[in-house]
């Protein structure tokens, strides 16, 4: 759990954004995005703005926390970057406008994750709120980008963990994952060959953890799961 309140949670991702950052795993996600202009879906801290900006792109960061808006403006100075500090489930038709006038051609959508004060996550319920939330969020992230035109790919990126020898099985769960609920019945189509997996450094006591949660995840590994997804 990635911290019960705001405060926690920018703590806590301040913390492990560093280790993302060393390991170069922002600038692995940041090569990935196609296009010159990107709506990034919850800017977070700041490190995944950053990175989408080294590469010289022109980047609008949509987030509900103002303090993570915050905490990002000084990782980006100078930086072609703007931010809304917006709702996206209860968007303003002044701000659906603003997304729209941006003419994004490709949405982000990393890491996604919120206080449990938000998510309603515990400790002891397995990840099962923080999965929900993500799901519903990936789902309006879809339905957002389907209604902008300018947009012709989404990029998901989140953790996980798999066995590694059955990376590409999990490939194949990936996509139909995406396609069967978050891109249901909306103009984008998603393929194996966009799916992609890297490993993360193995946090001893995490990996411990979920090994010890079910006979089934004995042998995983911490992983990103990248999904470019294309508009048909």
């Amino acid at each position: 759990m990635s911290g019960a309140t705001v405060a926690e949670f920018i703590g806590y991702w301040e913390a492990e954004g560093q280790s993302y950052v060393r390991r170069g795993d922002y600038e692995w996600m940041a090569a990935l995005v196609p296009g010159k202009r990107v709506l990034e879906i919850g800017c977070g801290v700041g490190f995944a703005t950053q990175a989408l900006a080294a590469r010289g792109l022109s980047v609008l960061a949509i987030d509900s926390l103002g303090e993570c808006i915050e905490a990002s403006r000084p990782r980006i100075e100078g930086k072609d970057v703007s931010f809304l500090q917006a709702e996206l489930t209860t968007l303003t038709e002044a701000q659906r406008a603003q997304l729209e006038a941006f003419a994004p051609e490709t949405v982000v959508c990393w890491l996604m994750g919120a206080p449990a004060e938000t998510t309603g996550a515990t400790s002891t319920d397995a990840g099962q709120a923080v999965a929900a939330y993500r799901e519903k969020i990936h789902r309006v992230v879809a339905e957002l980008a389907a209604c902008l035109p300018s947009v012709r790919a989404l990029h998901f990126v989140d953790r996980t963990a798999i066995p590694w020898q059955a990376k590409d099985i999990g490939r194949d769960t990936l996509v139909r994952y995406h396609l069967e609920k978050t891109l249901l019945n909306l103009p984008f189509t998603a393929e194996r060959r966009n799916a992609l997996y890297r490993k993360l450094d193995e946090n001893t006591a995490d990996l411990a953890r979920i090994r010890n949660s079910h006979p089934a995840m004995k042998s995983v590994v911490p992983t990103l799961a990248s999904l470019l997804v294309e508009r048909k």
